[in-house]
């Protein structure tokens, strides 16, 4: 059977339902009963409702995540331990050695693993022969050779990842049948949640489990698939009534989370997608629907604003304002949250949150932007003009943008330039150059923080730079230049280095105690804070109050999202961030980032119905 499960229908229950069912009116054998969730979060949470359900005891219903399940199968078959998983700084030691023996060049270390890591994943996960996939990060032939390099690297020290777990488990039931026969006996029913985020390889699994008797009873919602980036087949329903034309189908079409304006909202905008299962939604709590302000962008009811802001600042100073707002109202912190398509767009919010003591947590690492290695080249720029000659503090700029400068002419530990002009004396145009950086370094020094920042990127080069070495990576110049521009506003309201220095100082152990706080924290949290999370990190959760800010094109859908496909991906996100809100959503959109036009997400304008 075949559940379509929407937002705030109660999936949850009607798994627990379906095992008491099974258990209490069947018959059946707990035991022979497996539940398969993504997180270790759902499954305990899935089993603690049975337990509640069942008088306090589970009968032997084995609840568990594909790796947890997948993992017991191994562990029978090749007498693996946890000591065989490989622990993640083994990974990324076994990732940066690979990296090290290539000739790319890499600016973001952690983030180019992390890219690596994720393309690893893919092939892994959809099953794909090395030599068909196409990297996005590197030249194919680099990228199969680190891939052929880190599997080789596991097998000698037979270790295994956690994809893994899925292709090995895969490989042991197609072909032993006689081992696949007697987990098809042990478990004869299969229910399985979020079934939208399965992948190729845990679907075929799934299919080998489930035979004979084809007892696979599934629950999702195709409109709430975002984890494509993990290898996620929303197809794969439409893939499951192929399977099993006998399925039966089931719509669970109310909403009980949402109040109906926002139900209302999200239906136009995901009604927008192609490639999806028909489905209509309806709110379980009727409210006027929203009017929109005549000769307004604002759009308005009790339950949804949508509103355009001039400028970041006044979205933030916004956001804070309705918070407490909201608070004053009687409604706890906890009870908020603001939802970010990627988590560096939480920068400027956490700051403002930071100096009005509201408290906050942020479920995914907030990142630095002065740690950004963009950043740290504009600051070392500062730093050498203000008279540090460290040999490498110059390195990192002498040649970004290219002067041509070469290492071996740096054999001090401190950099005399007379000196480094005598090892080019009969190079006039090598001379030319290193006179034009003092001339320019000496200008850098009388500079304060705005008029630096500008004249590294423009009058020195630094944003062409910026270009060719995207260029040469094959990445989006925008997204780079989108640090600089942030740079570039920080330092708009800064007098001097020594202020800004200090303020970016104080800034990072303001993220190390948030840090603190956010250790431990799953999901809510048990601290009255504000979430601010991203759109990905807040699937499964419900807030009375949520925030949408930056609702722009190239934001919200993301810039990187060309094909077809990754626009329903997107268009899914948005669905999925519109549906946490129980009573109040706010989306909000700028006229003006960072001083250039930007346009408003099409997903606004689908809930206005202009598209």
């Amino acid at each position: 059977m075949l559940v379509l499960a929407g937002p705030g229908s109660g999936k949850t229950r009607v798994i627990t339902e379906r095992i008491r069912y099974l258990v209490e009116e069947k018959g059946v054998f707990p035991a022979s009963i497996l539940v398969i969730t993504f997180t270790r979060a759902a499954a305990m949470e899935m089993k603690q409702r049975y337990q509640d359900l069942s008088s306090g005891h589970t009968g032997g219903v084995h609840f568990g995540t594909f790796h947890a399940i997948f993992f017991m199968i191994l562990k029978h078959a090749y007498h693996f331990t946890a000591d065989n998983i490989i622990r993640d700084e083994v990974r990324y030691e076994i990732l940066r050695r690979i990296i090290s023996e290539t000739d790319l060049e890499i600016q973001d270390e952690r983030e180019f693993l992390g890219d690596l890591e994720a393309e690893i994943s893919r092939v892994k996960g959809s099953r794909i022969e090395l030599s068909n996939y196409y990297s996005p990060l590197c030249a194919n032939e680099v990228f199969q050779e680190m891939y052929q390099k880190y599997q080789k690297a596991l097998e000698q020290k037979r270790l295994i990842d956690f994809d893994d777990m899925l292709v090995y488990c895969y490989e042991l039931l197609s072909k032993r049948p006689d081992i696949c026969k007697i987990w098809q006996q042990q478990f004869p029913y299969i229910l399985i949640d979020e079934f939208q985020d399965i992948s190729r390889v845990q679907y075929d699994v799934v299919r080998l489990l489930g035979e004979p008797c084809h007892n696979i009873f599934i629950v999702g919602d195709d409109d709430q698939s975002i984890y494509g980036f993990r290898g996620a087949k929303p197809e794969m329903m439409k893939q499951f009534l192929k399977d099993y034309p006998e399925a039966e189908q089931c719509l669970l079409g109310v909403n009980y989370r949402c109040a109906s304006p926002i139900v209302e909202a999200a239906g136009r905008v995901i009604a927008k997608n192609r490639n999806r299962m028909p489905k209509k939604i309806s709110a379980a709590k009727v409210q006027p629907v929203q009017e929109r302000k005549k000769a307004s962008n604002e759009y308005n009811s009790d339950a949804l604003e949508i509103r355009e802001f001039a400028q970041l600042l006044e979205e933030n100073e916004t956001i804070r304002e309705k918070i407490m707002e909201y608070r004053n109202q009687g409604i706890p912190y906890r009870e908020m949250a603001v939802l970010f398509r990627t988590n560096t767009q939480a920068r400027s919010l956490s700051s403002k949150l930071m100096e009005f003591n509201i408290p906050f947590i942020m479920k995914e690492r907030l990142p630095n932007l002065y740690e950004h290695w963009i950043v740290q080249d504009i600051l070392t720029y500062v730093r050498v003009a203000q008279g540090n000659r460290e040999r490498g503090q110059v390195l990192r700029i002498i040649n970004r943008p290219k002067r041509y400068v070469h290492r071996n002419a740096f054999a001090e530990p401190y950099v005399d330039f007379e000196e480094l002009k005598r090892f080019y004396e009969d190079k006039d145009w090598m001379l030319d150059r290193l006179e034009q950086l003092q001339y320019d370094l000496s200008m850098l020094a009388k500079m304060k923080p705005y008029a630096a920042v500008n004249f590294i990127r423009r009058g020195i080069g630094y944003d062409e730079y910026i270009r060719e070495y995207a260029d040469y990576r094959g990445i989006r110049a925008d997204d780079m230049m989108e640090i600089l521009d942030e740079l570039l506003e920080e330092a708009r309201g800064q007098d001097s280095f020594e202020a800004w220095f200090g303020y970016m100082q104080a800034y990072k152990e303001e993220l190390k105690e948030q840090a603190k706080k956010n250790c431990g924290q799953q999901g809510r949290g048990e601290d009255d804070s504000v979430m601010l999370m991203t759109m990905h990190g807040a699937k499964g959760l419900e807030f009375e109050c949520v925030f949408i800010p930056d609702a722009n094109e190239g934001i919200t859908p993301h810039s990187k999202s060309v094909l077809n496909a990754d626009m329903e991906e997107e268009r899914r996100m948005f669905y999925v961030a519109m549906t946490r809100a129980k009573e109040h959503l706010h989306i909000y959109y700028l006229k003006e980032r960072f001083h250039k036009e930007v346009d408003v997400s099409r997903f606004v304008n689908e809930i206005r119905g202009l598209l």
